[in-house]
């Protein structure tokens, strides 16, 4: 599980979009008319932080403060960017086939006691593992579709990328600043500049 997932979010991390300001009231980012509430990140940062007091962390190299915010924005944006990607290329991921790849990854992880100590390790909150299940699946079939059209192995994460990219400025992808900017030319989201974001307006953990 430790490996499968550290893949995973390493490709969630590398795999972003265009951001811009966001300026709608309470919105974290928006995806066309598709809002990411900053009650919907914060909850899942709550989430990831009250959780990792009921496991051993001494060994775990996890996000805190203002990367974790970032992070976890991200994986909500991610997740809705390849859920609109997929749209597009009329790809759908049924609750059959999530309910199917947690059952696997809970026997890979060791059962159903172990799960939270991975998602712990892997900075998923419990409440968003289906929507990051749902995100793999639509990973995958997206995958697929590159293979199937005589794509190269090695050219696969290019495209992806590429993807991901052309499917966040077709819908107009905004950020609230608040969360960090984005770097078109190195493809990730960064800390805001000190005279852009006071601390006072930082999310709290």
């Amino acid at each position: 599980m430790k490996k499968f997932t550290a893949v995973t979010i390493a490709s969630v991390a590398a795999i972003a979009l265009f951001l811009t300001g966001c300026s709608q009231v309470g919105s974290a980012a928006t995806i066309g008319s598709t809002k990411i509430t900053q009650a919907t990140v914060q909850t899942s940062i709550d989430t990831v932080m009250a959780e990792r007091a009921t496991v051993d962390t001494t060994q775990m190299q996890l996000e805190t403060g203002e990367e974790l915010n970032r992070s976890q924005l991200r994986f909500h944006l991610f997740a809705g960017l390849l859920k609109a990607a997929a749209t597009d290329l009329k790809i759908t991921v049924s609750k059959a086939e999530i309910d199917t790849r947690r059952e696997v990854i809970i026997q890979q992880v060791g059962g159903v006691d172990k799960l939270p100590t991975a998602l712990v390790g892997a900075g998923i909150a419990s409440i968003d593992f289906d929507v990051y299940l749902e995100a793999v699946l639509n990973s995958e079939k997206i995958q697929k579709t590159f293979v199937d059209a005589g794509t190269a192995e090695a050219e696969i994460p290019t495209k992806m990328q590429a993807l991901v990219v052309a499917t966040g400025q077709k819908n107009k992808v905004t950020v609230n600043p608040r969360y960090g900017v984005w770097n078109a030319k190195t493809a990730e989201v960064t800390a805001a500049p000190s005279d852009v974001v006071s601390p006072s307006a930082t999310p709290s953990n």
